[in-house]
């Protein structure tokens, strides 16, 4: 027999905080594999890699004139990121593509 001398207001105050636990436990697996928040996460960790390799680029290519590093350095950044984000993008594309095609 189970311990028979246990006070039946503890165990029920003992399932009702596993209970809640678990509603919680529930809500937050729900909310991880949600696609929309999953699609959020992933912009996020887009933007921030995309964050360091824009300053990478930058510590690399830099005019030669400090006026023009501050009026022209973040164009030429935005524009060198734009240039490897978009390449990046097509060799994926591209990739996909050509196992999708293999597999058929």
């Amino acid at each position: 027999m189970a311990d028979s001398s246990r006070d039946p207001e503890a165990l029920e105050r003992e399932i009702v905080r596993a209970r809640d636990e678990l509603a919680r436990t529930i809500d937050e697996l729900a909310d991880r594999a949600n696609p929309k928040h999953v699609a959020q996460r992933g912009a996020e960790r887009l933007r921030e890699e995309a964050d360091h390799v824009a300053k990478a680029i930058g510590a690399l290519v830099r005019p030669s004139d400090p006026a023009k590093d501050e009026e022209e350095g973040g164009q030429l950044d935005k524009r060198l990121l734009l240039a490897g984000v978009g390449a990046a993008v097509t060799v994926t594309a591209l990739v996909l593509w050509r196992r999708k095609r293999r597999r058929r």
